[in-house]
This record gives C-alpha cells, sequence and structure tokens, in this order.
C-alpha cells in the first residue's frame, strides 16, 4: 500500500514528460507568423517583411531560408545552430559583412545587394559543402581566398562590385565566375592558373585595354568567355593582335571579340555554324540592380514570389543530385551549355537549348 502512491507519481512524471514532448514538438514546428513555410516547416520564405531581426520560431531543422529584401543589418552568429540549412537567400539587405559562423552545411549562400565592401578568408575558411556564393552587387573591391578552402564551389559571382584587379587564390574546383560589370583593369600573371575546371567565365562591361599574353592558357576547360563591352586599346597592334589570335584560335566560345572584329569568336562556334548566340544580352544588368536606388520596401511581391519559387525549385534540383549534371544532350541531339547569369535568382544555370528550368515570363534569357 505504501508503494502505491510511488507507482502513481512516477506514472504521472511519465504522462507529464510525454505531454512535454508533443507540446514542445508543436511548438517548434509552428512557423514563424511573419513568414510563409512548406514541406513541414523546412522551406521558409521570409522575403519583404520589413524584418529587422531574425524571427523566432524557426525549426532547428531548417533547409533553406529566404530573408531577402528585407532591412536586416547583422545577424551575429544568429544562424550557426541551424546545422541542417542548406539555402540562405541575405540578398537585398543592409549588410556590411557576412554574418559570422554561418553553418557549414551550407550549399548555397546569396548575399547580392548589400553594402558588403571585403570578403576575409575567415568568412569562408570552413565551408567545405560551399557549391554557389552569389555576392554580386555589392561594393566588393578585396577578396581573400586562401589554399584549400571551398573545395566544392562551383559558382562564384562577383559581378557589379568594385574589383580592380581579378581576385587570386580563387578556389581551384570552380566551374563559373561572373566578375562582369567591375572596373577590372588587369589580370594578374598566374592568376588563373589554378583553375582546370573553369567553363564559364564573364568579364564583359570592365575596363580592359589590353590583357598580358598566354594569360587564358591554363583554363584548359574552357567553354564560353565574355569579352564584351570593355575600352581595347585596338590602335596597339602587338598586345590586341595576340588577344585577336587567342580569341580566334580557342576552343571555347567567346562573345564579344576584342575591337568588334566579330561578335563572336573560338574555334567551337566556327564548327558548329548552326549554334546562334545572342551576346548582346549578356550586357542585361541583373533582374534586381536598381533595387538600391528604388529602395528594399519597393520590391514587387510577384516578382519576389517568383524568384522564392525558383530557388526551391532550383533546391530540390541540389537535393536530387540532378545539379550535378551541368552538361548534356537534350531530346532533339542538341548540346546544352549551362550558364551563370548575374540574377539573384535560384536558377542561374540557364541553357541555349532547352526552356525546360523554370523561369519567370518577363525576364529575359542570358542566352538564346
Amino acid at each position: 500500500a505504501l508503494t502505491m502512491p510511488s507507482c502513481s507519481a512516477s506514472l504521472l512524471c511519465l504522462l507529464l514528460l510525454l505531454l512535454c514532448g508533443l507540446l514542445g514538438g508543436w511548438v517548434l514546428s509552428i512557423c514563424p507568423p511573419v513568414c510563409s513555410c512548406s514541406r513541414g516547416h523546412r522551406v521558409v520564405d521570409c522575403s519583404s517583411r520589413g524584418l529587422t531581426k531574425l524571427p523566432p520560431g524557426l525549426q532547428h531543422n531548417i533547409r533553406f531560408l529566404n530573408l531577402s529584401f528585407n532591412s536586416l543589418q547583422g545577424l551575429d552568429s544568429q544562424l550557426s545552430h541551424y546545422a541542417h540549412l542548406r539555402t540562405l537567400d541575405l540578398s537585398y539587405n543592409r549588410l556590411e559583412s557576412l554574418p559570422p559562423a554561418l553553418p557549414r552545411s551550407l550549399w548555397d549562400i546569396r548575399a547580392a545587394g548589400n553594402h558588403l565592401r571585403s570578403l576575409d578568408k575567415n568568412d569562408t575558411a570552413y565551408h567545405w559543402n560551399l557549391k554557389v556564393l552569389d555576392l554580386s552587387d555589392n561594393e566588393l573591391e578585396r577578396v581573400v581566398f586562401i589554399n584549400n578552402t571551398l573545395p566544392s564551389l562551383q559558382a562564384l559571382n562577383l559581378s557589379h562590385n568594385r574589383f580592380w584587379t581579378v581576385p587570386t587564390n580563387m578556389p581551384h574546383n570552380l566551374e563559373s565566375i561572373d566578375l562582369s560589370h567591375n572596373y577590372l583593369a588587369q589580370i594578374l600573371p598566374g592568376s588563373l592558373d589554378r583553375l582546370p575546371r573553369l567553363a564559364q567565365f564573364y568579364l564583359h562591361a570592365n575596363r580592359f585595354s589590353w590583357l598580358s599574353e598566354g594569360i587564358f592558357d591554363k583554363l584548359t576547360g574552357l567553354e564560353v568567355m565574355t569579352l564584351e563591352d570593355n575600352p581595347w586599346a585596338c590602335e596597339e597592334e602587338e598586345n590586341i593582335t595576340r588577344l585577336l589570335r587567342w580569341a580566334e584560335q580557342t576552343r571555347a566560345t567567346v562573345l564579344g571579340c576584342p575591337c568588334y572584329t566579330r561578335p563572336i569568336c573560338g574555334q567551337t562556334h566556327l564548327a558548329t555554324p548552326g549554334r546562334e548566340w545572342h551576346s548582346a544580352l549578356f550586357t542585361e544588368p541583373p533582374l534586381w540592380v536598381k533595387s538600391r536606388g528604388e529602395g528594399h520596401d519597393g520590391q514587387s511581391p510577384a516578382r519576389t514570389a517568383d524568384v522564392t519559387s525558383s530557388y526551391q525549385v532550383k533546391s530540390a534540383l541540389f537535393e536530387t543530385g540532378i545539379y550535378q549534371e551541368k552538361r548534356g544532350v537534350n531530346e532533339s541531339g542538341d548540346h546544352m551549355v549551362f550558364v551563370w547569369t548575374s540574377s539573384t535568382s535560384f536558377d542561374s544555370f540557364s541553357t541555349h537549348t532547352s526552356t525546360a528550368s523554370p523561369r519567370s515570363s518577363t525576364q529575359k534569357p542570358k542566352v538564346a
């Protein structure tokens, strides 16, 4: 008889613990009121909500977080404990630096349209899983990469910044680099010598007048390069002739031959005369490039929703491994070349032979 109260108390405690666990799980699964969620609240869209701080109530196991088009100025280390996060969009806020201690689980970081002025080695030192880094439309003048960092990085977008020199020591497995719309005037010798997988290299709309002989010789995997809208010193025959000779003989497709000799150069283009490239489209500004002047709060909800939708589609492609297939043949037998664009849309790899990828009807394709 004396043991009954203790048994009842134990049973009551057990029931309370179970109830707390159930309630705790229910509370954690609630989507933050200012956001919209899907896929079991693991895909969270908090874009264009006027946020000045991270919204409370986020699950610890979220995989996709869109905080774009808000007024965030700093997040300290608030994101560090989201250890399952794959995609983080901080685009078009008021950040002056990347938040410290971002989760190492990230595959994709978008921070376009902020006020970033530099990228230090500690910002990327431990992101072994990162595949895509978009820092376009900022105020970057300097980035520092150290050896053997970002080994998985495949796409780097540094367009619409303030670079004068092509960054050195870039991650060696990069396949796409966009440095268009900067103030680039030189490429230091050796800067491109350890990029054997680089396939797309965008250098249009800069301030190049000439380039050193052999500067692109080590880019053995190059498929597409853009050189238009640069003030080439066409009167300096010795320098420009070497560059023109390379542009004509390279296996890559060169959009915008120097000195307006022709719109497209390269042996690949000559060997496939049926392929048409509209190189002028590469000078189109990014979808959101005017946003800073208009103010973040003036963004169209429809356009933001479209970007979010395409983000989620690409996120699904990442998780299923489809992203790895960047070269292939479509049903008609045409070879597809995937191209990194300057848009902040997550659907940043587009093809000139296929329109299967989801894309806004108002957004011009970069290659046709």
